[in-house]
């Protein structure tokens, strides 16, 4: 959420700023009902300074022994009158809340302009891109191993699913326990568990509430819950409502969870394979932080997943994303885009974004700033430590053998009993 005195402040800079990302900000809109906010304010003080005149004149009256009906007739009537104006300015202020709700965050001015990811902007590049003759995508590699079935997931539970078997779902667990261990060990994140079925509360607090509903899975229950599109929800929630102080900061936590995700709008896109699935494995990274930190700490955040793909040998490359691509709630993001030799195209597997304060003022999580003495916003960011299914993809797919053999990365092979390779079929 916005700066709500910024807005009323500067409108017009609000409004050219979401511009760089292709939003539009009713200026027009906002400032009527404002202004309708402050009149219905104004008003109903008034009223109750009237209100509160005529009480003591009932006090004053029966202490003379003189009759109050009169006063008491006024403050009656400037009681009712009083519970219409509030339902008036409760109405207004749902109005300017559903229109807060929905502005995304303001781009950082490091972003680059543009609309799509077309516009993005490459960083820097890192690896050797194998040279493969006639690369294999990781399906073929997969089903030909007999350890990865996409049919078998389709009978239990339809399309965009995978079950692994064998030393590919061994890979898979290796991979997730060698990236918790990294960043705990020596990147400075405490692992946290997490829930992965969340309130409403909790998704409106990160952003995905209202304005993402249809990519999530919501359970029937009786307050509803939903499963987590990623682990930022719930471990960002851990402020939630909290004032932390100075010395309780930085906050640096790592969790791994399952996510689930209904793909909406995402029809015919990506649908062979593991890329775009309804229920995939990350270790997502969470970090909060003092406000004049989060940029510096974007920079590290995006340095430990990076770590990941160096050490699993990985070529990979870090894109800036421009105004038109930003997520609704980031103010900054990198995505790290590991290579596929089976696409022969760079893919996203992991985002690391700064929020500033847009979730924590919807979480309503603070720090006390010793300097002031009072309760401020924190700021938040995260990101793929990494995307676990897309790491295993890229590692299929960058360490495969003209013989359908996968090799092992020397990084995971103690996490797979010294295996060197997943042998192809006889």
């Amino acid at each position: 959420m916005l700066d709500s005195r910024a807005l009323r402040q500067d409108p017009g800079g609000v409004a050219a700023a979401l511009a760089r990302r292709g939003f539009r900000f009713d200026t027009e809109a906002f400032v009527g009902l404002e202004e309708a906010r402050k009149a219905l304010q104004v008003e109903s003080e008034a009223l109750r300074a009237e209100r509160n005149r005529f009480s003591r004149q009932i006090g004053e009256s029966k202490a003379r022994g003189e009759d109050a009906s009169e006063a008491m007739a006024a403050v009656s009537a400037a009681g009712e009158q009083m519970k219409l104006l509030e339902a008036k300015l409760a109405g207004v202020q749902e109005q300017l809340n559903a229109l807060l709700w929905d502005l995304p965050n303001l781009p950082h001015e490091s972003v680059p302009e543009g609309d799509s990811e077309a516009d993005n902007t490459e960083i820097r590049r890192w690896g050797v891109i194998p040279d493969f003759k006639s690369p294999r995508d990781h399906v073929a590699l997969g089903e030909a191993l007999g350890q990865m079935d996409f049919e078998a997931a389709a009978r239990i539970s339809g399309a965009r699913f995978v079950v692994l078997r064998g030393q590919l779902a061994r890979l898979q667990r290796a991979l997730t326990q060698f990236m918790l261990d990294i960043h705990t060990g020596e990147h400075g994140y405490t692992e946290v568990y997490v829930p992965d079925l969340v309130g409403p509360e909790a998704l409106f607090g990160t952003g995905q509430l209202p304005k993402f509903e249809d990519d999530l899975f919501r359970a029937r229950l009786d307050p509803p819950l939903y499963l987590i599109p990623t682990a930022e929800v719930p471990v960002t929630n851990l402020v939630r409502d909290r004032i932390l102080e100075a010395e309780d900061l930085p906050l640096r936590m790592v969790a791994h969870t399952p996510c689930f995700r209904s793909e909406a709008g995402s029809h015919g896109k990506d649908t062979r394979g593991m890329i775009r699935q309804h229920q995939f494995e990350k270790v997502e990274m969470v970090q909060i932080r003092r406000p004049e930190e989060s940029y510096p700490a974007l920079e590290e955040l995006t340095g430990h997943a990076e770590s990941i793909l160096q050490r699993l040998e990985l070529p990979y490359r870090v894109v800036a994303l421009c105004g038109g691509d930003l997520g609704n709630s980031a103010a900054k993001t990198y995505d790290l885009e590991v290579w596929l030799p089976g696409q022969a195209s760079y893919r996203e597997i992991s985002s690391c974004s700064n929020f500033e304060a847009y979730q924590a003022r919807r979480l309503g999580a603070r720090w006390r700033n010793p300097d002031s003495g009072r309760p401020e916003p924190l700021h938040t960011l995260n990101g793929s430590g990494l995307a676990v299914g897309r790491t295993l993809v890229a590692v299929i797919e960058n360490y495969q053998e003209p013989d359908g053999s996968i090799r092992i990365p020397e990084a995971l092979r103690p996490r797979m009993g010294g295996l060197e390779r997943i042998g192809a079929p006889a």
